[in-house]
This record gives C-alpha cells, sequence and structure tokens, in this order.
C-alpha cells in the first residue's frame, strides 16, 4: 500500500506490471521512460537473463504532482515473466498500489496469458490482497502481429470482471500510455 513520509510531504504509489515472458512489460516501462520529462523521472534500473530482457523489476519512480499538499510519485515495476522466478513475482507484489495485466495477443500465448493470470491471482491471495479492490488494467499488447487474437476473445479469456483493459503496440507506444493514466488515476482516486 502507498508509503506516506510526512517529513518530505510525498506519497509512494507502487504499480506492478504483470504477465507473462516476452509479454510487452518491460517495453512498456522503457517507452514510459523515453517520453517522460528527464525532470520528473529516476533511473530505470533493468536486469537481464539469457532468456527474457527482465529478472527481477525495473524501477521507475515517475513525479506526478501533489495530493492535498503531498508531492506524488509513482514507482513502476515488472515482474519476471517466467513462472519459475514465482518467488520474485510474489515479492514484487508486497505493498502493490495498482496492477497493469500485459497479455501477449500472438493465439499461441493465449495459454500462457492465462496461466499468468491465475498465478496474478494466488500471489494476491497469498498476501491477501482483493483484485477487486485494488486500481487493475489490463493492456493486449502486440496488437499489429498477425496471429494476434481478436480483443473480443481475449476479453473472454482474461477479463470476466470487465476491469478497464486497452488494446497496445508498445514498441510503438501505442496504448501505454492510455494504460498508465487509467491505472495512476485509478491509485489516486483510491488513495482519497
Amino acid at each position: 500500500m502507498s508509503m506516506i513520509n510526512y517529513a518530505s510531504r510525498e506519497i509512494n504509489c507502487k504499480v506492478v506490471y504483470y504477465g507473462t515472458g516476452l509479454g510487452g512489460k518491460t517495453t512498456n516501462l522503457e517507452y514510459i521512460y523515453s517520453r517522460v520529462n528527464p525532470d520528473t523521472k529516476g533511473k530505470m534500473i533493468s536486469l537481464a537473463t539469457e532468456t527474457e530482457r527482465t529478472l527481477f523489476f525495473d524501477f521507475l519512480p515517475i513525479d506526478l504532482g501533489s495530493i492535498r499538499g503531498f508531492k506524488t510519485r509513482f514507482h513502476l515495476y515488472t515482474v519476471p515473466g517466467q513462472v519459475y522466478y514465482n518467488a520474485s513475482r510474489k515479492l514484487i507484489l508486497k505493498g502493490v498500489d495498482g496492477l497493469v495485466f500485459v497479455a501477449d495477443s500472438q493465439r499461441e500465448r493465449a495459454e500462457a496469458n492465462i496461466e499468468a493470470m491465475h498465478n496474478l491471482y494466488e500471489n494476491l491471495e497469498a498476501y491477501g490482497y482483493d483484485l477487486e479492490k485494488i486500481p487493475f488494467v489490463i493492456q493486449y499488447n502486440k496488437r499489429d502481429l498477425e496471429n494476434a487474437m481478436p480483443a473480443d476473445e481475449l476479453r473472454a479469456q482474461l477479463n470476466p470482471m470487465g476491469v478497464p483493459d486497452f488494446e497496445a503496440i508498445a514498441i510503438e507506444g501505442k496504448g501505454v500510455f492510455e494504460t498508465l493514466t487509467t491505472v495512476s488515476k485509478s491509485v489516486v482516486k483510491s488513495l482519497s
């Protein structure tokens, strides 16, 4: 949950990008990082493995102005996409204020998307978090590929709760800021 530092008059909120390996989580953060004013962002930390670009997390504080006289800072994280890093995935969820599930639209990744979504539910449950109470957005990435599933089919598989969702091509920035803006506004609203 958000951390309030009364001495510095700062509210720190944590948003986690969750999903399958190579689905576009890191690409989202890289695009955001490249477009945000240099004066409002911190250093991005990215760890790479042989099989994917993010091992633990990317950390990107973005300064978003003030709420009731407190400066608001968002910290964006990605989880590793591979299931065998589940302990890291779970640890990164601790204290989460908002979630973005990045689904890979490719038909052959449908099962991996469903598995990652179930893994998200399990890890949240382990902390006693209720997904219906946490700001949550789904992004259907890689919409430009020929083997992309129809959005309605993805929605039926991954979004039974009807949370806000967006089609995206993260590598081009399409849908990236719409996704971030929606989850950020939901987090700020939940603080009120």
